[in-house]
């Protein structure tokens, strides 16, 4: 048995000592891509930081007052993040594309790993076999004394200790192969995402840059311009929000109550990150103005900046997308989109920078439907987010007579606007 045992650890060891050397050469390889990650990490960081930093002056910036110099040096505050916003998103493709090989490198080390140890435990068996097709009788036999034999039962002994260590390794192996390949997959759905995030940010840094140019042509670089300009908008929307309320006031719907869901049980998730309420529904101070005509605001803002993720609130179905501006700038929504849920509500997203989604497309929770921005009629970036019973709203598209052209907007009888914190 003792020399069954040589026979076996001699091939045995020559196969470990490949292994390893084999390994230690992937090892250094995995060494020097886990080195570059995290020097991409730092990178990314540190462009994060750098991210904040830009945000703080846009934020301070638009806080001190309404001025064309103060709306382009916000504008251009703004640029200057995106371009680090796509930088920082570059920089994390590179990551999880080194982390990817790294990670192929491990799988196929994990499966050679495998594949010997499986080898050497198909020899170690055969041999195994061997040994127990004789009986116990002629294996006493084949031993000139008691001392042999005893000797034969310790090499056993070892042998099937040997065995257990071999099995070990290959769970331990296969252990790691099923996570690294988790871990793979991951990487790769990753990577999926960071590419579709990259070309957004670069529209959203497009649509920035036709801002900065449009407002610098509207106004001539000149805040008497500027001032005209604001003052035009706010007449224009006036007359458009005049002309849609005389509209909707027309439109009855009626709703059932028992087909919305119960109000405080936050059926829908808010649609950003990151939270600040900067109007709320109804009556508040700034509708009391008259903003809305008499009416209460239709729904909630939310602080946004330029090129926020914007997010359904629930899954569902688009049922329209559309842009305002197209026929009457500044007066409205700007960039609009309409999700119809099946618990009987229905949610809107406007003054959006970058549409992502289409007309007829299902969504999930959670999923990114476009990008914030200042379409529409804003006085800063931000998300307007209304909330509809389903029964209440359609699209509609109508001639306008202060625009002057024919405009697609979700339009509502007045009892299907409800206060989207009683469901968020």
């Amino acid at each position: 048995m003792r020399k069954l045992l040589k026979v076996l650890l001699v091939p045995l060891s020559l196969t470990i000592l490949l292994m390893l050397a084999i390994s230690t050469a992937r090892a250094d390889l995995v060494d020097d891509l886990k080195a570059k990650i995290d020097e991409r990490n730092k990178v990314i960081r540190d462009l994060e930081k750098e991210i904040t930093e830009y945000q703080a002056q846009v934020e301070k910036t638009s806080a001190q007052g309404k001025t064309l110099k103060n709306s382009i040096t916000a504008l251009e505050l703004t640029r200057k993040k995106l371009s680090v916003e796509i930088t920082a998103i570059e920089n994390k493709i590179a990551s999880a594309t080194l982390s990817i090989r790294k990670l192929d490198i491990q799988i196929s080390d994990a499966e050679s790993k495998i594949a010997k140890e499986i080898d050497i435990l198909a020899s170690m068996l055969r041999q195994t076999n061997e040994e127990e097709s004789n009986s116990l009788i002629e294996t006493i036999l084949n031993y000139q004394n008691i001392s042999n034999f005893l000797d034969k039962i310790e090499s056993l002994a070892e042998f099937n200790q040997a065995l257990k260590t071999e099995l070990a390794n290959v769970r331990l192996f296969k252990q790691n192969l099923e996570q690294n390949k988790s871990e793979a997959q991951g990487k790769r759905q990753e990577l999926i995402t960071l590419a579709g995030s990259l070309t957004d940010k670069k529209k959203v840094a497009e649509y920035n840059k036709a801002q900065t140019n449009k407002l610098l042509t509207q106004t001539k670089n000149q805040e008497a311009n500027y001032r005209k300009l604001l003052q035009e908008k706010q007449t224009l929307r006036d007359a458009f929000e005049r002309e849609l309320l005389d509209y909707e006031s027309q439109l009855k719907f009626t709703i059932d109550p028992t087909s919305l869901p119960k109000t405080g049980t936050g059926v829908l998730q808010w649609p950003l990150g990151s939270v600040k309420i900067t109007q709320y529904f109804g009556n508040t101070e700034f509708a009391k103005s008259g903003a809305y005509k008499g009416q209460g605001h239709n729904g909630i803002d939310l602080k946004a900046a330029i090129g926020t993720a914007v997010k359904s609130a629930l899954s569902g179905q688009v049922v329209a997308s559309g842009n305002t501006d197209t026929v009457c700038l500044n007066a409205s929504y700007g960039k609009w989109v309409l999700i119809e849920h099946l618990n009987g509500l229905s949610t809107l997203y406007a003054h959006l920078s970058v549409i992502k989604v289409t007309s007829g497309q299902s969504v999930n929770t959670g999923e990114i439907i476009g990008y914030s921005g200042e379409t529409g009629y804003a006085t800063g970036p931000h998300l307007h987010f209304t909330v509809y019973a389903t029964q209440g709203v359609k699209i509609t598209s109508r001639k306008s007579t202060v625009c002057k052209g024919t405009y697609t907007i979700p339009v509502a009888s007045l009892n299907a606007y409800l206060n989207p914190l009683l469901y968020l």
